[in-house]
């Protein structure tokens, strides 16, 4: 597979079309590691592997030995800065601290839940309803999801309402440089570092693109941080603000306006098009599964609008990010020689990359029924069995230290996006359309997802809550599902 001077470049070419599952029969030829160089001058080279073993010694056993590293961090840093996604070291481990202790408080947790509640029941069940009263008028599903998310995050890491699901769908300045910011970020990963490089320098091309997008993202978050802290001076506390960036303020006042800026911007990246890839996937297979979409319509009925206990939901998800993790692939960087458990050398400076796309549709790891669409398999009796028998093969949230913050978070905006879809509408996939993953590191649909919506018959629709044993901001107390007190300014 590797060729002179172009390295594994010509094989990728030659399996655009299907290049996640080509790499999955790859990997599954080679027993789970095979080496890749890029081309001359490229400056990547190390192995690729779908072992758990191996992916568990990179995440967490030689945690230290394999950080995002500069080649990771010198492709991200226009739009980045030192966030907590393009951070290693003691940078990294003051955000993931700060991170761990705002986003896992019951306060914000309650504000999180809410403020989808208000997305999902104020803002995206209106449109959809509006698509089903024109009767079989499609529209593109992963565009609504990928509007919402991008909402919602920055609801709850800024306070603000971005508006990409106001009335007409409106085109956003900020989320328009985001996306751009993101793509042409990306395209350093694919392009030959003295290239791009070449073109920064010169301020030309997509670099020029780059830097004009990534000075609108910063300029926007900037902007919010200086009225943020204005805000603070004015009335002395932030008490009735709940989302990140205020809470990361009133919380210590060692925090710049560049960290928190930097803060907010990664998981903004984070969290923007992960759960939305997720949802529209997940959306297409129930669709082909009517068996597993009674179940979960059974389960959300049953579970009376608490998320928490929709078991099955949560199972069905799960599995759908099994089969189509939004992150298909991620790497990391060796700092020192290394010897990976399957016996693979590892030179300083070398890549690893796990195929987590491969890694979960691998019969030793899932059995031979690996590629089939079956939740059941996370499920224990009627109660959720929580995971795999080993979390490193099933790295969708990545893996020890750097596990991601946000998981609950996610599931919380999925489940409730979910449920209130699905116990109101069917979603219908249009006919003759060609379903197929995009080559980028996350997994979206090429081509989009093009569906209608059916109203079901009339029940009672509950609107979902999280139920939550602690809540000390009693501005939420008092809101419930207003969330007026404590809102985001939606």
């Amino acid at each position: 597979m590797l060729w002179p001077v172009f390295g594994i470049i010509p094989t990728l070419f030659a399996h655009l079309d299907n290049i996640y599952d080509w790499g999955a029969a790859a990997l599954a030829r080679s027993g789970g590691t095979f080496p890749y160089r890029g081309m001359w001058g490229g400056g990547s080279s190390g192995v690729i592997t779908s072992v758990p073993a191996n992916v568990e010694h990179v995440l967490k056993t030689n945690f230290s030995n394999y950080p995002k590293g500069p080649y990771y961090r010198e492709r991200f840093v226009e739009l980045l800065g030192d966030g907590i996604f393009n951070a290693d070291g003691e940078a990294w481990r003051a955000q993931r601290r700060a991170a761990t202790a705002e986003m896992h408080s019951a306060q914000f947790l309650e504000f999180s839940a809410r403020t989808v509640e208000q997305l999902v029941h104020g803002r995206l069940m209106p449109l959809l309803q509006q698509q089903q009263s024109q009767g079989g008028v499609t529209v593109d599903l992963q565009d609504v999801l990928l509007r919402f998310t991008f909402d919602n995050i920055c609801a709850a890491a800024f306070g603000v309402d971005a508006g990409c699901l106001a009335d007409g769908l409106p085109d956003v300045p900020f989320a328009r440089a985001f996306e751009r910011a993101t793509e042409l970020s990306l395209a350093r990963f694919v392009t030959p570092p003295f290239v791009w490089k070449a073109k920064r320098l010169l301020c030309v091309g997509g670099e020029r693109r780059l830097a004009e997008a990534a000075r609108s993202v910063r300029e926007f978050a900037e902007r919010t941080v200086s009225e943020r802290r204005t805000e603070l001076r004015k009335l002395g506390s932030l008490q009735g603000r709940c989302d990140l960036l205020s809470r990361l303020m009133s919380s210590s006042t060692g925090h710049s306006d560049e960290f928190l800026r930097d803060f907010c911007i990664s998981f903004i990246l984070a969290g923007r098009d992960t759960s939305s890839v997720a949802l529209v996937w997940f959306f297409w297979l129930l669709a082909s599964h009517p068996e597993a979409e009674s179940r979960v319509l059974d389960d959300v009925r049953a579970a009376h609008g608490d998320v928490g206990k929709m078991d099955y939901l949560h199972a069905a998800l799960t599995e759908s990010m099994r089969l189509y993790p939004p992150v298909p692939v991620d790497f990391k960087e060796a700092l020192q020689d290394d010897v990976l458990p399957d016996g693979t050398a590892i030179r300083a400076r070398q890549r690893v990359i796990y195929n987590t796309y491969a890694i979960g549709r691998d019969p030793a790891a899932w059995g031979e029924d690996c590629l089939e669409f079956r939740p059941e398999r996370w499920m224990k009796g009627r109660d959720f069995a929580g995971g795999a028998e080993s979390p490193f093969k099933y790295v969708v949230f990545n893996g020890g230290p750097r596990l991601c913050v946000g998981k609950r978070f996610a599931y919380t905006q999925m489940k409730t996006l979910a449920a209130a879809v699905l116990e109101t509408f069917a979603v219908e996939v249009a006919p003759g359309q060609v379903v197929k993953p995009k080559l980028n590191t996350t997994l979206y649909m090429k081509n989009g997802l093009m569906v209608s919506f059916r109203r079901r018959e009339q029940q009672h629709v509950h609107c979902t809550t999280v139920m939550m044993e602690i809540s000390s901001c009693p501005a939420l107390n008092r809101s419930k599902l207003k969330g007026t007190e404590c809102g985001t300014d939606l």
